[in-house]
C-alpha cells in the first residue's frame, strides 16, 4: 500500500514555485508571494526566515525584498496543521446563559479565541466544551460565537453568541454603538482634562505591529488623515491615590479613571489613555515602565512592590448593557474588578495626600 492510500498517512510538505513577470517588477517579495500561494504574508514571513524561500535556487534572506522579473521564486509550502479548536474544561463564571447567548466574566491571562502561538488554553476552547455545538458559526472555526473580545490581560464582560440569530444581531449592535460598556482602569497621575471625550483615529504602530497608535496627518494634526480607523473614548476620574511631587495640589500619583467606549477599536482605551500621557499601570506596550516613586517610606516601598507585581495592565470591563437580540429585553450585567486589581487599589490608597 502507497503512502497515498494510507488513510492514516499525514501530509506531507511541498515546494511551489514561478517565475516572475515584467509585470510584477517592484512588487514587496512577501506580498507576491503571498498572492500565489495563498499564504499570508505573517506565514511568508515566517517561512522567509526559516530559509524555506529560495530564489533561482538561493535562499532568499529579505522579507522586504522586491520581485526581480524572470527570476523562479519557490516556497517550501508546510504540510496543512488542523487549526479546529478542541473542546477544554477550562472554568468559566458564567453570569447569564440562555438559548441564545451567554454572559460571563472573563478572567485576565485568557486569551480569547486561538491564534498562532496560543492554539490552546484559550475562552473559546472553554466555550466549546461548556456549550457542545451551539455556538455560532458566523466567526469561523477559530471563533465560534465570538461577537468581540477582550485583550488576553483585560478581565471583565462579555457576551457570546449561540446562534446565528444572536450573533447577527449583537453585531448589529456592537456596529451601531448602541451597547452601553464601561470600563474601570488605573492610570499613571491622571488625565487632562479630568473628564472628556477623545477622538482619535487609530492604526497599526509602523514601526511596532503588535501596538496601535494615534494617527496624525498635516502639522501633526491627530484630525487631519483619513487614514486607519475613528474611535472614541468618553472618560471621567473617580478618585485618585497620593499627591504627584512637583505638581499642583489635587493631582495623583495614580488616578482610576471610568471609560465608555463609543467604538471598540484594538487596545483603544489603553492607546488614548497614553495619549492623555495617563498610561494604564502595568501596560507592556503603552505604559511607562520605570520606576514608580522615589521616595522610600514604608507605604510608598509598599506600593511601588505592589505596582511592580502587577504583571498585566489595570483594565476591567466593568459593565455590558444590550438589547437582547431574540427576546428583545433589555440586559445589563455588572461586575466587580478582580482581586489582583483590587488588592493593588488596596495598596495605592494608603498613599498620603499630601
Amino acid at each position: 500500500m502507497s503512502e497515498s492510500d494510507d488513510p492514516t498517512a499525514k501530509p506531507s510538505g511541498h515546494w511551489e514555485a514561478r517565475s516572475a513577470e515584467q509585470s510584477d517588477a517592484g512588487l514587496r517579495v512577501d506580498r507576491w508571494l503571498s498572492s500565489w500561494t495563498e499564504l499570508s504574508r505573517a506565514r511568508i514571513k515566517a517561512l522567509i526566515e526559516d530559509g524555506q524561500v529560495r530564489v533561482d535556487g538561493n535562499i532568499l534572506g529579505k522579507v522586504t525584498g522586491k520581485i526581480v522579473p524572470g527570476s523562479e521564486y519557490a516556497v517550501y509550502v508546510p504540510p496543512p496543521i488542523d487549526d479546529t479548536p478542541t473542546p477544554e474544561d477550562i472554568p468559566l463564571s458564567i453570569l447569564y446563559e440562555d438559548e441564545y447567548l451567554i454572559v460571563l466574566d472573563k478572567q485576565s491571562n485568557l486569551t480569547v479565541h486561538p491564534a498562532p502561538g496560543s492554539r490552546s488554553g484559550t475562552l473559546v476552547n472553554a466555550l466549546l466544551y461548556h456549550c457542545a455545538d451551539s455556538l455560532s458559526g458566523i466567526g469561523g472555526v477559530m471563533r465560534p460565537g465570538i461577537v468581540h473580545r477582550l485583550d488576553k490581560d483585560t478581565s471583565g464582560v462579555m457576551v457570546v453568541a449561540k446562534c446565528d440569530q444572536a450573533h447577527r444581531g449583537l453585531a448589529a449592535q456592537f456596529a451601531e454603538h448602541s451597547m452601553e460598556r464601561a470600563y474601570i482602569c488605573l492610570v499613571r497621575g491622571r488625565p487632562n482634562p479630568r473628564n472628556g471625550r477623545v477622538e482619535t483615529r487609530l492604526a497599526r504602530a509602523p514601526h511596532d505591529r503588535k501596538k496601535m497608535a494615534v494617527v496624525r496627518g498635516t502639522n501633526n494634526k491627530i484630525h487631519a488623515s483619513e487614514h486607519g480607523r475613528h474611535a472614541v473614548t468618553h472618560y471621567k476620574t473617580l478618585r485618585g491615590f497620593g499627591q504627584k511631587k512637583n505638581s499642583s495640589v489635587g493631582t495623583p500619583v495614580v488616578a482610576e479613571v471610568e471609560c465608555r467606549l463609543e467604538t471598540g477599536r484594538t487596545h483603544q482605551i489603553r492607546v488614548h489613555m497614553a495619549h492623555l500621557n495617563a498610561p494604564l499601570l502595568g501596560d507592556p506596550l503603552y505604559g511607562n515602565q520605570k520606576a514608580f516613586m522615589s521616595d522610600k517610606s514604608d507605604v510608598e516601598l509598599r506600593v511601588r512592590e505592589s505596582v511592580a507585581n502587577f504583571k498585566r495592565q489595570a483594565l476591567h470591563a466593568r459593565m455590558l448593557g444590550f438589547t437582547h437580540p431574540v427576546t428583545k429585553e433589555v440586559l445589563s450585567f455588572e461586575t466587580p474588578p478582580p482581586a489582583d486589581y483590587q488588592a493593588l487599589v488596596d495598596a495605592l490608597s494608603e498613599l498620603p495626600r499630601t
